[in-house]
């Protein structure tokens, strides 16, 4: 059984079936017996968004979730909490948030940031 949450990135590219999206991604996405997005995910895009980097839809992204079969993943105190024990590598917070939920699940973070990969084993760089 695996258990994978989507770094933004990689979500954004599964639903809009961008050629960004690498086979090796594609492959574990689909092999996948359950696929978590985060919250935090959510929340990074509609920052996004409303700073102009991102051209989508909040709405549609958030509809996006259930129609691609997607869970949603809610930010839990334990999730927050986990934070506090993270060496600080990585400057991003909403990163941060996703590799200490990806601990905390326990689930399999996929994405192509090589310097998530620094934090745990339980992080796929596609």
């Amino acid at each position: 059984m695996m258990r994978i949450l989507l770094d933004t990135h990689i979500f954004l590219w599964a639903i809009n079936e961008d050629a960004s999206l690498s086979k090796k991604a594609r492959m574990i996405i689909s092999g996948a017996t359950e696929i978590y997005i985060s919250s935090a995910s959510i929340w990074e895009a509609a920052i996004k968004i409303k700073l102009g980097k991102l051209d989508v839809q909040i709405n549609k992204l958030v509809e996006s979730i259930s129609k691609s079969g997607f869970i949603e993943l809610p930010i839990t105190i334990v999730h927050a909490a986990k934070i506090y024990s993270l060496p600080h590598l990585h400057r991003d917070p909403f990163d941060r948030m996703l590799v200490a939920q990806t601990m905390s699940e326990p689930l399999c973070l996929v994405t192509s940031d090589k310097m998530l990969a620094q934090y745990s084993d339980l992080v796929e760089v596609i």
